[in-house]
């Protein structure tokens, strides 16, 4: 099959290409490698006139506040849409979002009509925000979410722009019109499925022949990473993080406290390959992408791991710690495994071993191909 992956916000897509291309498929990536993260892509939609250039970035700013058009959003439409003669003939064209071209949505859908009707069946991957999941989360209606923080201070408003614009009339029209014109929709972890119970769950491929497990062997101190990307600091909860280890430096000499903050990929990966315990997230369910790389490494990570998803995977051992919007929680966890390294070292072994069963990127691609073929 010849399938074509569009938009690539957390190595997903290059992890399924990887998994296809292990099952003989040609598989190419149009996308923007996600600003500052730079994941590879075939096609690069990369706004670099409107985003590199010094100038040109202070022309967008007047330009946006006259005109309140922002000429990055056009120059990836535009770019896009130099790409459409080569993007045919696939048998798939999957999505990883609704706003996949990251454009306006009015140039999204002129795009994605020219680009459905010149290859054959489309699909709608839902793995982060999005219309529906918005909407669901808006109700308030789990014990948290992202959305948590917004719905507890409305003056967070302003950073919340990103998650918000699905709300508004030309973004839902967008996601109207993709989820009509597409085969089928997919989830990617628990936190879209409550959202979306209706839609199949095809869990994160993640490499694991790209990433090898290092059995953690706590000599001296215990090493603690937090890397904390500005743009989805409150979403993921970090600042619960960030008090929670300004507590355990003060509290043991036995500990080393790494941070980093928006950082490419590949230096985040490097930075954090020395950590014992790595701090993703608060407000989940279900592990991210982050997390389940950090985990395929045997790192003990604190992120999304609710009753929901030890009985979805049918769990009886801890692969990760559930991490909660909870200072004096997440203080008591973290100083049990200082004081138990032993304790470190079997929850990274349980941990690869889960992604090894459950998010094996080979046995993730067969899932996708599966359900391809089914629609």
């Amino acid at each position: 099959m010849r399938i074509l992956l569009v938009g690539e916000y957390s190595r997903l897509h290059n992890s399924l290409k990887e998994g296809l291309e292990a099952l003989q498929h040609e598989v190419s990536i149009i996308a923007t490698g996600d600003n500052f993260k730079k994941f590879p892509v075939d096609y690069s939609i990369h706004p670099k006139f409107f985003l590199e250039n010094t100038f040109l970035v202070f022309c967008n700013k007047v330009f946006f506040r006259i005109f309140k058009i922002d000429l990055q959003l056009a120059e990836k439409g535009i770019r896009f849409w130099f790409f459409l003669p080569k993007l045919k003939n696939y048998d798939v064209v999957q999505l990883i979002n609704s706003n996949a071209i990251e454009t306006y949505p009015f140039f999204s859908k002129y795009l994605l009509k020219k680009l459905f009707n010149q290859n054959k069946k489309s699909f709608l991957l839902v793995c982060g925000e999005d219309t529906p999941v918005i909407d669901f989360l808006l109700k308030d209606e789990v014990k948290y979410s992202i959305l948590t923080p917004l719905l507890q201070n409305k003056k967070l408003a302003p950073n919340y722009r990103f998650s918000l614009k699905y709300m508004r009339k030309n973004y839902r029209d967008l996601y109207d019109f993709v989820s009509k014109k597409v085969s089928g929709i997919m989830v990617s972890d628990l936190d879209y499925k409550i959202a979306l119970p209706e839609k199949i769950l095809i869990p994160n491929p993640v490499n694991t022949d790209k990433i090898t497990f290092e059995p953690i062997a706590v000599s001296e101190k215990v090493i603690i990473f937090l890397g904390k990307n500005n743009s989805s600091a409150i979403k993921k909860g970090t600042a619960f993080f960030e008090e929670a280890v300004s507590i355990i430096q003060e509290k043991y000499d036995s500990v080393d406290i790494i941070k980093v903050e928006d950082v490419p990929y590949n230096e985040y990966i490097a930075l954090y390959n020395k950590c014992h315990i790595l701090l993703d997230q608060v407000y989940g369910y279900d592990q991210g992408y982050n997390a389940l790389e950090a985990m395929a490494k045997g790192k003990v990570v604190f992120t999304g791991a609710e009753n929901e998803f030890t009985a979805h995977y049918n769990l009886t051992e801890k692969v990760c710690v559930n991490a909660t919007p909870d200072i004096t929680y997440l203080v008591n966890e973290l100083s049990f495994l200082i004081e138990n390294p032993d304790e470190i070292t079997a929850i990274g072994k349980c941990a690869r071993a889960f992604i090894e069963q459950e998010h094996d990127y080979i046995k993730i691609a067969q899932k996708y191909l599966d359900y391809w073929n089914l629609k």
